[in-house]
């Protein structure tokens, strides 16, 4: 066998990489493909607490954990797994195109020229799973923001809220509130509150799909009181958005 054949007999094949969402927390709300996905697996690969949150589907399989603000570190090690010839689950809460994984890893991957199978595997949003517990508030169309000005500087994120809040968008805010973090959300509210009134249906969800699981019903004018954090999210209604016994719904138009 020649040298150069020597070397490409010795090279590792290339694995693959799952870029998987496992929803909001619980395993009522995973997707058999994403369960199927994560067990085919060798290495599983997420933050810390996602980790736990599957903790039924990896026993036996390496882990690689990191905390927050460490996603682009954890990108590149499932992908060195994926390129060593391991099959690696890179896991995301929700949905891993929605504030996810989804797109980190395929920009590292392009970046650095990486030829490894990636499959993106859908899961339930936040935003979903929260308009599932209140009704039907997101049945027209509708915004999803963050406010964490972490990536996003916070005058780019002002200008998309006052947008959506002109635009009569029903609109889901992630990341609405942290310990540090509090003058957003109160600044987000106040734009809503210039375009819509006081009364417009708010619903709040906090670790949707988990044991701690809190589901709350309020308005524009006073939903500021209620206790809202980083696992949170925050559904404001449009104009036409409405309450219907315990239940939060925006009309599709259809003149019921």
């Amino acid at each position: 066998m020649s040298k150069e054949n020597q070397q490409h007999h010795e090279r590792p094949q290339a694995g693959r990489l799952f870029v998987v969402g496992i929803g909001p927390g619980g395993p009522a709300e995973r997707t058999r493909r994403a369960e199927e996905a994560i067990r085919q697996s060798q290495v599983v690969a997420g933050y810390t607490r996602y980790l736990e949150l599957i903790g039924d589907l990896t026993e036996g399989k390496e882990r690689i954990a990191t905390g927050m603000t460490r996603e682009e570190e954890r990108c590149r090690m499932a992908l060195d797994k994926a390129q060593a010839g391991l099959t690696v689950a890179l896991v995301s809460s929700g949905d891993p195109g929605i504030y996810g994984m989804a797109g980190l890893v395929l920009e590292i991957a392009a970046a650095a020229g990486l030829d490894v199978p990636i499959e993106i595997i859908p899961g339930v949003s936040a935003a979903g799973a929260l308009a599932a517990r209140l009704g039907a508030p997101l049945m027209c169309d509708y915004a999803t923001l963050s406010l964490s000005d972490l990536l996003v500087p916070w005058e780019t994120i002002r200008g998309r809220l006052a947008a959506v809040a002109a635009a009569d968008l029903v609109c889901a805010l992630y990341n609405p509130r942290s310990q540090k973090r509090t003058r957003q959300l109160t600044e987000a509210a106040a734009i809503f509150r210039r375009h819509r009134p006081g009364t417009t249906p708010v619903g709040i969800g906090t670790a949707v799909g988990t044991k701690e699981e809190s589901i709350l019903l309020s308005d524009l004018d006073h939903f500021l009181a209620l206790p809202i954090a980083m696992r949170s999210v925050v559904i404001i209604g449009n104009s036409t958005t409405k309450r219907i016994a315990e239940r939060i719904v925006t009309p599709r138009g259809y003149g019921v």
